[in-house]
């Protein structure tokens, strides 16, 4: 297997220049980062956070800065700030956890349409419990209608879940209306946002959102995979969904990604210095890129919404006649690193269930690229990949079975 990748790698070989626009799935952790994390390995705070030494201690005092850190920037308290080892593992917390911890409350959960699979699937697992699972519809840019959910939402409903801006097309959620609708027909509901691409870039405030649990993921914001966050409010009922040793993380059990969350704490530090500037900055490249592409590539299609209400570094078109897995090979060969909106599992091709949730055909789903910006890209990164991205695609177009005629 490995001599296969190693191949494959061969035979790819490295473009002149590269641009690395696959952030959502993972991304390049910045040098200040990674400075803030060695320490941490072999020099101090390399203890285990619960146990009494002056190395635990190190690593405890760490933990704790994290968390003050995290509760700064969305309007918490430390105490309620919950570590996990990934975004995946804050949601299935935040949905197993909230499900059985108050079951006897009622056995019905909503989540939205366009939720990410480690939302969706966990509640769908519930359904062997005895709980519903309901999807809230969304329109044809993503957005939860308030009055749908209201509807949805009854007595016996324990649990809604609606992300705050959707980890494939950008729309940011009017949470706090969805909330407030939520509590009107329920006040017991306990109310999840998936805020993980959110953080960073949109601002959060637990309050003002009207929400019980947020979930964050460190490298979404630039910072090194091996930490997530579930924020959950004072008086929240969750249940541990994990049982194991010794940890300072009373709904997390295992010993802490202590280096990983000192880069946690350095990135959110260099995501909030500059937080309206550099928002404001990677708007504009996305713009410049969204505009070039659609002016020209003819039969491409924006998904997601225009304007304030999609988040600044998110960009996804759908290129017709074309497969989306195949265009990020060839744009992969130019030094061009995206993603597809389809997933292959089980050696099937699946579409996005977000592509598909706000309407798009099953070609229009299959041939979505996504795009994800950061505050390190340049107008000539952005303009390298603008011309790239026509010519990709009017090759493939030639040789597809997809291409018109």
């Amino acid at each position: 297997m490995t001599s296969d990748v190693r191949r494959l790698l061969e035979a790819h070989g490295r473009a002149e220049r590269e641009v690395y626009m696959d952030n959502e799935n993972s991304g390049q952790v910045p040098p200040e980062v990674v400075e803030a994390m060695l320490p941490y390995f072999n020099q101090v705070g390399y203890g285990h956070p619960s146990i009494t030494n002056r190395p635990g201690w190190e690593a405890f005092e760490v933990v704790q800065e994290t968390a003050e850190a995290v509760a700064r920037t969305i309007g918490a308290d430390p105490e309620d700030v919950h570590f996990t080892h990934s975004g995946t593992e804050a949601n299935n917390l935040a949905i197993l956890g909230v499900a059985r911890a108050n079951r006897s409350r009622g056995r019905k959960i909503v989540v939205s349409a366009v939720e990410h699979l480690s939302v969706i699937l966990p509640a769908e697992s519930l359904e062997d419990a005895g709980f519903k699972v309901v999807r809230a519809p969304v329109d044809e840019e993503g957005f939860v209608d308030q009055d749908v959910l209201a509807e949805l939402v009854d007595r016996e409903t324990v649990l809604v879940s609606v992300q705050t801006v959707n980890h494939e097309i950008g729309t940011i959620q009017r949470v706090r209306g969805l909330s407030e609708v939520v509590r009107d027909k329920n006040a017991d509901v306990i109310f999840h946002t998936d805020a993980c691409d959110a953080y960073g870039r949109v601002r959060i405030d637990a309050d003002a959102m009207g929400v019980d649990m947020i979930t964050l993921s460190s490298h979404k914001i630039l910072g090194p995979k091996g930490v997530g966050v579930l924020y959950v409010a004072d008086g929240v009922r969750v249940e541990p969904v994990l049982r194991g040793a010794l940890s300072s993380q009373p709904l997390w059990p295992g010993v802490e990604n202590v280096p990983a969350m000192a880069g946690f704490k350095r990135a959110i530090e260099l995501a909030f210095e500059d937080f309206d500037g550099a928002n404001g900055r990677v708007s504009g490249l996305r713009d410049r890129l969204m505009d070039s592409i659609l002016d020209r590539v003819p039969d491409a299609l924006l998904n997601g919404p225009r304007g304030e209400e999609r988040v600044s570094d998110n960009l996804n078109v759908s290129f017709l006649h074309v497969e989306g897995e195949a265009l990020t090979v060839e744009l992969s060969m130019r030094g061009v690193y995206v993603s597809s909106g389809s997933a292959c599992t089980s050696r099937i091709l699946e579409p996005s269930h977000v592509m598909l949730a706000i309407g798009r055909r099953y070609e229009e789903a299959h041939g979505s690229i996504l795009f994800r910006l950061t505050r390190y890209h340049t107008r000539d990164d952005v303009d390298y990949v603008a011309r790239q991205v026509p010519e990709a695609v009017e090759r493939l177009r030639r040789i597809s079975p997809l291409g018109k005629g």
